[in-house]
């Protein structure tokens, strides 16, 4: 079904673990070349290498990293077809009295500063290549709200969401297409970290289908969007994947 993502050069920011993880090695299973940045990969890192994925450990955040990204993914496979930034999180749970710069600052900078420039980067590429294809992740918050204390990472994800229309319109020329996957409450590290069990069960009863999420609930839609073949006139659109828990 995605045969034209065979040898396509994949590059996914917090790509090791989660939900990044699972498209990393969705993308590698169908043939891909899949270059994943990581900050804390755990023993998941031994998954990626037995897959054949390619990783670096980097913040993302630090002057000059995505830059450093790029380069390195260009040295190891010579061109990057797919961009995927899903690195991102909420940081920290903090009422809006409470929020400061500093705290600002961090969730603007790894939500939406370092996705600003490994775009800008990597799309400079691209437009040289004459194609390419950039999924940002968004999430459910940037339509629904964040939870208290994540007013925002709610904000910075509304952002993702409405600069990678705007990047839509301004790359289509150059035969790249610019779209969003947001997902809904997946369970992975995010939600064991930033909200309780009584907080996951209270969402789970709002889904429709019943359950949370899970990382490789995310994985097709990241192939499908990828794929020139079965996605080449879907742009600037946000792919939601929750389950039935906001339906816009």
């Amino acid at each position: 079904m995605f045969d034209d993502l065979k040898d396509k050069v994949v590059v996914v920011t917090g790509g090791v673990t989660g939900i990044g993880g699972a498209a990393s090695l969705a993308f590698a299973k169908a043939g891909a070349r899949v270059f994943a940045q990581y900050l804390g990969g755990g023993p998941q890192l031994t998954v990626m290498e037995a897959a054949g994925i390619a990783t670096m450990k980097l913040d993302l955040t630090q002057k000059d990293a995505p830059q450093q990204l790029i380069d390195a993914a260009l040295a190891k496979f010579g061109r990057i077809d797919v961009l995927i930034n899903n690195a991102g999180t909420l940081v920290e749970r903090r009422p809006v009295v409470d929020l400061d710069d500093e705290l600002i600052d961090r969730i603007f900078d790894l939500n939406c500063r370092q996705l600003i420039h490994c775009c800008r980067i990597a799309a400079k590429h691209m437009k040289a290549q004459r194609s390419g294809n950039i999924i940002n992740v968004s999430s459910i918050a940037a339509r629904n709200g964040a939870s208290p204390g994540g007013s925002v990472y709610g904000a910075a994800k509304a952002f993702v969401s409405t600069f990678s229309k705007t990047l839509a319109k301004e790359l289509v020329g150059d035969n790249i297409r610019v779209n969003c996957v947001s997902p809904g409450t997946i369970h992975t590290a995010f939600h064991d970290r930033y909200s309780d069990e009584a907080k996951r069960e209270a969402t789970r009863k709002t889904i429709p289908m019943g359950r949370l999420g899970v990382a490789e609930d995310c994985a097709g839609t990241f192939l499908y969007l990828a794929s020139d073949q079965l996605s080449g006139y879907v742009t600037g659109q946000v792919i939601e994947v929750n389950g039935g828990q906001l339906m816009p």
